[in-house]
């Protein structure tokens, strides 16, 4: 029998994408579908990073093609196509960005900088240009997680800082400019003030994807990043304790208010296991995140355990998915990465680049 695109297609049709549940030709992730005789080439082009689910994804498009009758040899081309989506109406996109994650907390202390940073390392991981900007002006922590302790961001033409590199990702902090004992005593319109520079002033190379640790709250820098920063999704992280929920859903309830789509909730320290005899303690309550997750209709995009190794990794500057890339923890943090990826994936593109500029002219 011989091998038609049809045929091709109708097998693809029912081949699932594990990572996103949609099936390669709904995707358009088939491409360049090509039949020599019984032979057959194709690419295969994701729209979310996953470096790591490459040879999964490969062999489960390749082992639906082998069963179709008298198939030749199969050769597939796997990879990953980032484009840039939609902010909230009325933002431009900023030049070479496609993409900003805002990652927020209604609260401090429940591990937002942390995730933040390790959620930039895993997209870089997965095959991804990834950029951090750390909004915290007042306490900005991710100079020290990123093990950047000397040196100051250049400027090459005295009006733009050329960002931070650390572990593969481009990077920039107030912490970058300052001595870290010196205090930042500005007023709310300084700070929103710096906020913008450091966003606007850096030369961000080819970013597929920015993400911006924010300062906890639903202040003066949240309401700045809604209003004036192409925000594309926010991730929202939480402990299962009550009160850190509490104010979760204040910031959830604030990115929906400005138009800003959630990505989803990382629920921290979801569970304790002790270092000496193994047992599993749910020391912050259960099921808060999931329960929120449910009010909300937003998913979970993961639960991370309370473990002494992220936080000594993260202080000593090789945050957990660069210092234990294989480990389990890192693969949580990857998942997280995924996932948040492919809700921007089915997001509505940004068309902005391909309308045509009107000229008015007398002819």
């Amino acid at each position: 029998m011989a091998i038609s695109e049809l045929i091709i297609q109708t097998t693809l049709k029912l081949c699932i994408d594990p990572n996103t549940g949609k099936d390669f030709i709904t995707s358009k992730s088939a491409k360049n579908i090509q039949i020599s005789g019984n032979n057959v080439s194709l690419d295969v082009v994701l729209g979310y990073p996953a470096k790591s689910q490459f040879d999964s994804v490969k062999k489960l498009v390749h082992d639906a093609l082998a069963t179709i009758d008298g198939i030749g040899n199969i050769s597939i081309n796997i990879g990953s196509r980032i484009v840039a989506h939609k902010a909230q109406q009325g933002v431009g996109l900023l030049p070479n960005v496609k993409n900003i994650i805002a990652v927020a907390s209604g609260k401090g202390g429940v591990g937002k900088s942390t995730t933040s940073v390790n959620l930039a390392l895993a997209l870089a991981a997965e095959g991804a240009s990834v950029g951090l900007l750390d909004a915290d002006i007042y306490g900005p922590s991710q100079p020290q997680m990123l093990g950047i302790s000397a040196g100051k961001p250049e400027s090459i033409d005295g009006k733009s800082m050329e960002p931070m590199q650390a572990h593969g990702i481009q990077a920039m902090s107030i912490g970058f400019l300052i001595d870290n004992d010196t205090p930042m005593v500005w007023r709310g319109p300084m700070v929103t003030g710096a906020l913008e520079q450091l966003l606007r002033e850096t030369n961000w190379k080819d970013l597929d994807y920015l993400i911006i640790d924010l300062p906890p709250g639903t202040g003066d820098i949240q309401l700045t990043l809604a209003q004036k920063i192409p925000v594309t999704g926010a991730v929202i992280v939480t402990t299962p304790q009550d009160i850190a929920l509490l104010d979760a859903r204040k910031g959830l309830k604030m990115f929906e208010k400005v138009g800003i789509p959630i990505l989803g909730i990382v629920e921290n320290m979801s569970t304790h296991i002790c270092s000496k005899c193994g047992h599993e303690e749910h020391i912050f309550g259960s099921g808060g995140a999931a329960l929120m997750c449910k009010d909300y209709n937003v998913d979970l995009l993961g639960s991370l355990p309370l473990d002494i190794k992220i936080r000594e990794q993260s202080d000593g500057g090789k945050p957990t998915v660069v210092t234990e890339p294989n480990g389990q923890i890192a693969a949580i943090y990857k998942q997280i990465a995924r996932a948040a990826a492919i809700k921007i994936a089915n997001a509505s593109l940004d068309h902005s680049s391909k309308f045509p500029n009107i000229v008015i002219q007398n002819t």
